[in-house]
């Protein structure tokens, strides 16, 4: 837990030599693993890798999503897998185009791939149709966020995940949640 700095410690450390100073910031930004890649990410890659880190996570989704998938408890971390690395590349370059694009990409991927295994609403379904919902649900309220000129970029794609999430046992949470059956601009 972030422990608020005293005055007087402040003080002391701008009274630091510069070298002392570096050697504690080093210190310091090496133990935040998401720090370190952030600052990668904008002083050494000057931001313009951006492009290329949504490649890796598309990449990645594709692969996964054509796992072969047992059950739906399977295909739900596998999801919460690719979902990590999407919140991990969000906290290091603040891409929030890049967030709704790789998540309505995750989520179709795995429907592409495997919906037969959320066709019926059941105990074994039910954990998996709740995350579905709620992440169709939010990115869909993001995506409400974004300047309107991507609009019609995500419009075939978020219509294409409303229709697979209410062909799915997902619907139930989906109405639940007032996700609507089709987006439009």
């Amino acid at each position: 837990m972030p422990v608020a700095l005293s005055p007087d410690l402040k003080r002391a450390i701008t009274y630091l030599p510069d070298k002392e100073k570096d050697k504690l910031l080093l210190k310091l930004i090496a133990k935040d693993p998401i720090l370190t890649e952030k600052l990668d990410y904008e002083l050494v890659e000057q931001k313009t890798t951006l492009d290329y880190r949504r490649q890796l996570i598309r990449d990645l989704t594709n692969r996964t999503a054509i796992l072969s998938q047992d059950s739906p408890a399977w295909m739900m971390m596998d999801m919460r897998t690719v979902s990590g690395y999407i919140t991990r590349h969000v906290k290091v370059t603040k891409d929030t185009y890049g967030e709704v694009d790789l998540t309505i990409h995750m989520l179709k991927s795995f429907f592409d791939n495997h919906a037969d295994l959320l066709q019926r609403l059941s105990s074994r379904t039910e954990k998996c149709a709740i995350y579905v919902a709620k992440r169709t649900d939010a990115i869909l309220k993001k995506l409400n966020k974004l300047d309107p000129d991507y609009y019609l970029e995500f419009e075939e794609d978020m219509n294409t995940l409303l229709r697979y999430v209410y062909n799915s046992a997902a619907a139930h949470y989906a109405r639940q949640l007032d996700t609507p059956t089709e987006w439009r601009q």
